[in-house]
């Protein structure tokens, strides 16, 4: 057997696009470390890139394609997608159909469904999930700019000396920058970190002042430092004269917001307000990093342009060290953005509301016609698709069933369209479960093209294992399809080169320096070369040695007279609570899961940190509401509800919740948050206001709460509330019920799908109504059951623990219906660090015991933090809290 080969590639998780190297191993599966010569992460990973190889696999894979819920041979499938897309279009015109893609898809297969759509079925109405999280971002740089471009690089977070992070939790969201900047703090201590979140999330670790802001407070906030670095003389008169329009404007309108209104709007302190403005006014190494505080909210477009003006009026752009800068959520969102994946945009930084641009497009294409008008955005796309007008949709690689707002409108659309296709890896998701047509598409690790990261750099993404059954890259189907539709000559791609070398001559055709995106250097680029290719910044222009990493240090803008346009901002947000809803409901994301779970959901130890959705309540709001911790609750608004479990945090502020929005019909009973999320969008760039949502928290009452460890996933859970996760050798399950079970035994038997040979070991306290069952197959534990009044009182990773172990010895039995470890194996509680599998009571242990006083203590004495790092700023937490303790 030859050795084996390890593959260089990217990782498919957020927008940082960290150089990934894999080698498949003689087993099946695939071990997965940091490229160290990638300078995305210089070899770092995040705790989800870590956990990679535990994602292959086939489990849930959908294989081949499917009618109606039938085997079809591809031939047949891409046939009918094809017809009833020409006879949609033909009846009805071409904006009755609609493609909905995804972040998820590399710039190749954005490309070709962008080629189809724009300039050959003659709609723009392609969307794209990244509406959901960086429209915001780039309707605000093209307002500014001209164009969607991001000014700096990583490397400009490290050298800044005042880095202001706003609505960015990067700790969770973006480890690996926010261990770059962790390690630049570390060896420039007089750098300083400014926190801008209405929560004090772990990224708040690592800032040296956290300013707690009302929801959506943050534009007031910016407009009213455009104010104050005018009345202190910090404005770069020579910048703004030689290279913006709109500085009066801008200006007359921040004169609202002296530091007193600045306070009213946002909830801080005048003083702390003062000390921020003074900072920025102060400091010329300047770097605003924001990502969905920002942008999911309905002023989304007005909080870019009012960062962006503060760095216009001040020339702190496009230097070492200075600038704004945007982070994105998804792997290839910028990708996407590049070529014209959404609505609003022609593929190379286009404009659809530019004629010239649009002749450009169409000449190049040779392409029949190209639309004149911006496509329905995700929200009014599916709107469009529940009243009718949508006729055929086609949705590739992600769940919007889960993840837009208003969800639940969205699933009663797509059950209503008259066709749906939907290509994507998994046979069953909220989605995909409607699907007239299921086309199984490639998987991460089987694909091959390229990705772009929030810093503008194109990285290769090869594939690591073969593709499995009749599964295919997305571009393939979509060139299929197009061909199939009378479109060959145009889609004669055999690979992805083909289709990177045509989009490389399209960003220089005709460009002459007029647009910002141009990679025609690589115009030419011979299959090797792609193969080859290391990551590479845009604009890399032919004859160049390499891409630039900068933009606008010197002007040069993408607007008619070359000059950056400041936006008159008025920074006023809506209230929305209301006495029936008295609480802001803001949604996000955990540290080690993804999106909708269906990759993350694979690995039992990304979901050993968190393993069930929960909503995060201040402890005031909480007790005024009744609720204890563990409790479970309902978090309810005008479209829709979840039923998920409280945790008591003073991270929370007052007057807010936050639940996560990862979970899915899949591992939970009712936890689609997006179905709570109301359809408000940004009046410019169409994205939803995820982040700030009238609502309110009630305490759900069952009968009984219940716990139980499973060999086998269970086919079905009867019970009210239920949330499901995989644990090492089988399964856990956190679960309620709302009436009291007679027979808590066949209960059990059922649960685990146990045979009247399985043997039984029980345990029942009538005092307290706790009822514990174990079921045994021979030595293998098949399932322990654990039923109270409360939320249930074990040892959770204990009980996992015990999964697998044989029980041979049947003493060794009744551990398991205690629910707690044995003298001989303390129990680690609640895991904090994933990698090492170590435990909340493991740090706390070694902090009270003085043999640990810092991280890097934790990580010599318990490994914890040494590998992804992280859960860093976690440990840290648990160290200030119990090293204070140890000393009172």
């Amino acid at each position: 057997m030859g050795e084996a080969r390890t593959v260089r590639t990217t990782c498919p998780y957020c927008g940082v696009g960290c150089g990934i190297l894999a080698t498949p191993d003689a087993d099946g599966t695939v071990s997965i470390k940091g490229d160290p010569d990638h300078p995305a992460n210089y070899v770092r990973l995040c705790s989800k890139g870590s956990a990679l190889g535990e994602t292959f696999g086939l489990e849930g894979r959908l294989l081949e394609p499917q009618i109606d819920g039938r085997k079809a041979g591809w031939n047949e499938a891409l046939e009918l997608v094809a017809s009833r897309f020409n006879d949609a279009i033909a009846e009805y015109g071409p904006d009755s159909v609609a493609f909905y893609v995804s972040g998820q898809i590399l710039t190749e297969d954005y490309y070709v469904a962008n080629k189809l759509m724009k300039g050959y079925i003659g709609s723009a109405n392609i969307d794209t999930n990244s509406r959901l999280c960086m429209a915001s971002s780039v309707a605000g740089h093209r307002r500014a700019f001209g164009t969607d471009t991001v000014p700096g690089s990583y490397e400009d977070l490290e050298q800044a000396d005042l880095l202001i992070l706003v609505g960015s939790n990067l700790a969770w969201c973006h480890p690996v920058i926010y261990q770059r900047i962790a390690a630049a703090k570390k060896a420039r201590p007089n750098m300083r970190v400014v926190l801008i979140d209405p929560r004090a999330t772990m990224t708040a670790s690592i800032a040296d002042t956290h300013l707690a802001i009302k929801p959506d407070g943050d534009a007031a906030l910016f407009v009213g430092l455009l104010n104050h670095l005018d009345e202190v003389g910090a404005i770069d008169t020579a910048y703004v004269r030689d290279h913006t329009t709109g500085f009066v404007d801008a200006l007359h309108a921040a004169r609202n917001w002296p530091v007193e209104a600045v306070a009213a709007a946002t909830g801080l302190r005048p003083s702390e307000i003062a000390e921020f403005y003074r900072r920025f006014a102060a400091t010329e190494k300047v770097v605003t990093v924001y990502s969905q505080g920002v942008n999911q909210s309905s002023i989304g477009t007005d909080k870019v342009n009012a960062i962006i003006n503060c760095h216009l009026a001040t020339g702190r752009i496009g230097q070492e060290g200075m600038g704004p800068f945007s982070v994105t959520g998804q792997p290839n969102a910028m990708g996407g953005r590049e070529v014209g994946g959404l609505a609003n945009m022609l593929a190379c930084h286009m404009d659809i509301e530019n004629p010239q641009h649009r002749d450009t497009v169409q000449r190049f294409w040779q392409s029949p016609h190209v639309p004149d008008k911006p496509g329905l955005k995700a929200v009014d796309l599916f709107k469009a698709v529940g009243e009718g007008k949508i006729k055929a949709v086609w949705i590739m690689a992600t769940n919007p069933v889960v993840s837009l707002p208003d969800a639940d409108a969205v699933e009663a659309a797509i059950k209503a369209c008259p066709f749906v296709v939907v290509s994507d890896i998994l046979d069953t998701t909220d989605t995909i479960r409607h699907a007239h047509v299921k086309l199984p598409a490639a998987g991460w690790g089987e694909k091959d093209g390229t990705v772009t990261n929030s810093e503008r750099m194109i990285s290769r993404q090869r594939g690591i294992v073969p593709l499995p059954g009749e599964a295919r890259p997305d571009w393939w189907i979509v060139t299929e399809v197009a061909r199939r539709m009378g479109y060959a000559d145009a889609f004669a791609f055999e690979s992805a080169a083909d289709i990177f070398r045509e989009y490389a001559q399209m960003s220089a055709f005709e460009n002459d320096d007029t647009r910002d995106f141009d990679i025609g250097a690589l115009s030419f680029i011979d299959d090797d070369a792609f193969d080859a290719l290391k990551p590479s910044f845009w604009p890399w222009k032919a004859g160049a040695d390499e891409g630039a990493t900068r933009f606008f240090a010197t002007g040069g803008f993408y607007t008619p007279d070359r000059k950056a346009r400041m936006i008159a901002v008025e920074g006023v947000a809506a209230t929305r609570t209301s006495t029936d809803y008295p609480l802001v409901l803001n949604t996000g994301r955990v540290r080690d899961h993804w999106h909708t779970m269906t990759r993350t959901a694979l690995s039992p130890r990304l979901s050993s940190h968190i393993a069930e959705p929960y909503a995060e309540l201040n402890p005031a709001d909480a007790a005024e509401l009744g609720i204890a911790h563990a409790d479970l609750v309902s978090v309810t608004s005008v479209h829709g509800d979840v039923v998920v479990r409280a945790l008591i945090s003073t991270r929370q502020a007052r007057g807010s919740v936050f639940v996560p929005m990862h979970w899915n019909d899949a591992y939970a009973s009712h936890a689609r948050i997006g179905a709570a999320v109301a359809p408000v969008t940004d009046p410019f760039s169409g994205q939803p206001a995820s982040k700030h949502v009238a609502a309110r928290v009630t305490r759900y009452q069952p009968a009984l709460y219940g716990f139980a460890v499973l060999a086998e996933r269970p086919t079905k859970v009867n019970a009210s509330y239920w949330a499901l996760a995989k644990a090492n050798n089988g399964w856990r399950l956190e679960f309620a019920l709302d009436e009291h079970t007679s027979d808590p035994a066949a209960f059990a038997r059922e649960l685990f799908g146990a045979g009247e040979g399985a043997e039984p070991l029980a345990y029942h306290d009538g005092r307290l109504g706790h009822e514990r069952i174990a079921l045994f197959d021979g030595a293998r534990l098949l399932g322990a059951l654990f039923l109270s009044p409360n939320p249930v009182p074990v040892s959770r990773t204990s009980v996992i623990g015990d999964l697998g172990k044989d029980f041979e010895n049947r003493q060794a039995r009744f551990r398991v219906i205690a629910g707690r470890p044995g003298q001989d194996r303390p129990d680690p509680g609640a895991i904090v660090c994933s990698c090492f599998a170590v435990g909340v009571n493991q740090i706390i242990e070694a902090v009270q015991s003085g043999r640990c006083a810092t991280v890097d203590d934790i990580g010599t004495a318990l490994k914890a933090g040494t590998n992804c790092g992280s859960c860093k700023a976690e440990i840290a937490e648990i160290i200030a809290t119990h090293q204070l303790r140890a000393g009172e």
